[in-house]
């Protein structure tokens, strides 16, 4: 089969470091009326986000209106999801009589009619302080500032008047930022906010945030790369790619180019091999957030970020900084810090960055710590680089601690030393590092569920804060709740308790009231000590089919069981993305004449109220017409198809989840069938994953 990947290299030292560019803080959140839910929703698809942007600010007045906001109250779109049924949840950044409105973000939810279902504050609604006149010179509240930094080389910007949203209601104040360089050779951009009524100081904190590490090596690996010029550069065909610092502490560096396409040598005596695993890296938490979640990189328009390696001298850190990542070499200049978790963990802080827009501070500090974990955890998974093997452990590579353990550990947190298992009311007065615990907890339980087991050879034993037990449902399904959770419920002042209100409405969102999973994100958080909100699963459990045969086999990781038919399209060949775990059908891909198919027999119990078919599609191709259908692909049930696809079909390149109504076939046992056919020229690709019955 014609499946090829692009350039081969060879990975340099990686390490694990924590970093993130946080919003200005705001408070802790509360959340307003939810919006419908349904079991038609499925993970968030990705768009033309300008577009959809664009569209939704055109909006922005009704809007407003009809939340009932002030006439000098203004919004701003920030970003749109849109769900598989036509609901779409618009977050929107506020304005007060033209001053940026500090914790003022909240979410839109409506339904596929595009009717106002519902709305998530951050905080509370109202946000007009008493005055908007200040009572003290901006030149103070500079002054402040500028006291407050600790950096060399220290600049303060002018002072931006700002309704701040805080715990105690929204104040009017100054935002000074102050630009430097701390001890360590990290940037620093300090946000001061000053009440313009007082002259206190309301919160301070950084933009970028750090942590150290020492290196392993990444392996062999395929590389995006781009020729140009008689040579190749490092940057793949979606935008991400990796310059050399050289030593310096700014600017963008020079791209790596190379002869023939064969990077590094798996030591620091190429400088090349560095950049190989910060590149490899970016390219496998893009492709991650694109094929799993449904999400188009960072920004969700389809673009990468610039990877920055040989950061300063002995710098032994690696940071984020809103708009791309920067590795340092380590001590010595001989360490640098660019292991996959690095990547995984440090781009999710920009993914929350441009969703929830998390506050670095309090409980909302620790669940944005948290996420990096969960999605830096994610990512391991998901690129199964056997020199990385995926684990429930956060910087396990490193030896930081220089005892051969983890910085942390997903299972029980509180082996750490410092780390939470469970939730109190003390957490929001912890570093964001040991506050992120209790949701590091429930991403494990909800994975793995609760007791001692062993997964790829390391040993795990995860205790309940309440004595209970939680059944796992495998970490790709706790992933796209938390996913949606982050980007359609929380807002930049959440916290726990808004965090299991958001989880429970998206399991019901992705798998329905009384769902399984649902049931399981309620226990896991209950585990955590976080206790239930008003927002339950309700409804039950759905009960297992009294007659009938399901699918087996559904999500093909037991390879050809249950299936018979052409060999080959079941496969973990890593050249299409599976939806969950690393086994799919691949029908097609070739580039050449042939027909593929699997099939096997289900049957249709007679009692059955509403079976259906559930499975998930994935369709890319090389095929450059818009007219002609040259490679076809159908799903039948019975003889008879029930689902077409082809070359044209859109999108591309994307997951989604397809329903079919089994109800003409109750009380029938009918083949249940997956066939394509390609012509003689460009391949097309018909992935399918996750197969599944519903009686």
């Amino acid at each position: 089969m014609n499946r090829l990947k692009s350039g081969l290299a060879t990975g340099g030292l990686m390490a694990l470091a924590l970093a993130v560019s946080p919003a200005i803080p705001a408070g802790a959140a509360t959340s307003a009326t939810a919006p419908t839910a349904g079991t038609a929703a499925a993970a968030p698809a990705a768009g033309n986000e300008a577009t959809l942007k664009a569209a939704e600010q055109a909006k922005a007045p009704a809007t407003a209106s009809a939340l009932g906001l002030g006439s000098d109250e203004k919004l701003t779109v920030r970003s749109v999801i849109t769900d598989a049924d036509g609901a779409t949840h618009v977050r929107y950044e506020r304005t007060l009589g033209g001053l940026r409105v500090i914790g003022g973000d909240l979410v839109a939810h409506r339904d596929g009619s595009g009717t106002l279902t519902g709305t998530t504050y951050n905080l509370r609604k109202a946000v007009r302080p008493a005055s908007l006149t200040p009572r003290i010179d901006r030149s103070r509240a500079e002054a402040t500032a500028a006291a407050t930094s600790r950096a060399a080389g220290k600049r303060t910007g002018a002072g931006e008047l700002v309704v701040f949203q805080g715990a105690t209601g929204p104040r009017l104040a100054y935002d000074v930022v102050t630009t430097g360089v701390q001890a360590d050779q990290t940037p620093s951009r300090l946000h001061t906010v000053v009440d313009a009524t007082t002259g206190a100081t309301l919160t301070s904190f950084d933009e970028i945030k750090h942590g150290t590490g020492q290196g392993i090596f990444v392996g062999t690996v395929s590389l995006g790369t781009t020729s140009s010029g008689g040579s190749y550069q490092l940057r793949d065909s979606i935008g991400n790619y990796t310059t050399d610092l050289n030593g310096a502490t700014s600017g963008t560096g020079t791209t790596f180019t190379d002869a023939d396409d064969q990077w590094g040598n798996g030591s620091v005596s190429s400088r090349q091999s560095a950049a190989v695993d910060a590149h490899y890296g970016a390219e496998k938490t893009y492709d991650y957030y694109n094929t799993q979640l449904g999400r188009a990189g960072i920004w969700n328009n389809g673009t990468g970020a610039r990877s920055r390696v040989h950061y300063g001298s002995n710098y032994s850190n690696a940071f984020w900084d809103g708009t791309q990542m920067t590795y340092g070499d380590g001590a010595s200049n001989t360490h640098p810090l660019v292991e996959l978790d690095v990547a995984g963990h440090e781009m999710s802080h920009g993914v929350t960055e441009n969703t929830a827009n998390l506050t670095y501070s309090g409980e909302s500090g620790g669940l944005n710590e948290a996420t990096s974990d969960i999605f830096g955890t994610a990512v391991e998974w998901y690129a199964n680089n056997p020199s990385d093997t995926p684990d429930y452990l956060i910087g396990e590579e490193v030896n930081l601690n220089g005892n051969g353990t983890p910085l942390r550990y997903m299972d029980k947190p509180s082996k750490d030393g410092a780390s939470k298992d469970c939730w109190s009311s003390s957490l929001k007065g912890l570093d964001p590092h040991y506050s992120s615990g209790p949701l590091n907890h429930w991403y494990y339980l909800l994975s793995e569920g609760s007791g001692a087991k062993t997964i790829n050879g390391v040993s795990y034993n995860s205790p309940t804060c309440n004595g209970g037990t939680v059944t796992g449902i495998s970490h790709q399904k706790a992933e796209k709740i938390w996913y949606r959770t982050l980007s359609t419920y929380l807002t930049s002042s959440s916290t726990y308790s808004n965090a299991r209100t958001g989880a429970v409405r998206a399991a019901k969102d992705l798998y329905g009231a009384g769902s399984a999973e649902c049931s399981s994100v309620e226990a896991a958080f209950s585990a955590i000590s976080v206790v239930a909100t008003s927002e339950t699963c309700g409804g039950g459990t759905t009960p297992p089919p009294t007659t009938g045969t399901g699918v087996t086999n559904g999500g093909f990781e037991s390879g050809q069981t249950g299936w018979t038919g052409s060999s080959g399209p079941i496969t973990n060949d890593s050249g299409r993305p599976a939806h969950g775990g690393s086994w799919k059908m691949w029908l097609g891909g070739n580039g050449t004449t042939a027909s593929e198919n699997e099939a096997q027999t289900i049957a249709v119990p007679s009692s059955a109220t509403s079976p259906t078919l559930t499975y998930w599609v994935r369709v890319d191709t090389a095929e450059t017409t818009t007219s002609t259908a040259y490679d076809k692909a159908t799903v039948s049930v019975g003889g008879t198809a029930v689902k077409s696809y082809s070359n044209l079909s859109s999108p591309k390149a994307t997951w989604s989840q397809v329903t079919v109504d089994l109800s003409a076939w109750k009380g029938q046992s009918v083949s249940l069938k997956f066939a394509a056919t390609e012509d003689s020229s460009a391949q097309t690709s018909f992935v399918f994953d996750d197969v599944a019955t519903s009686f």
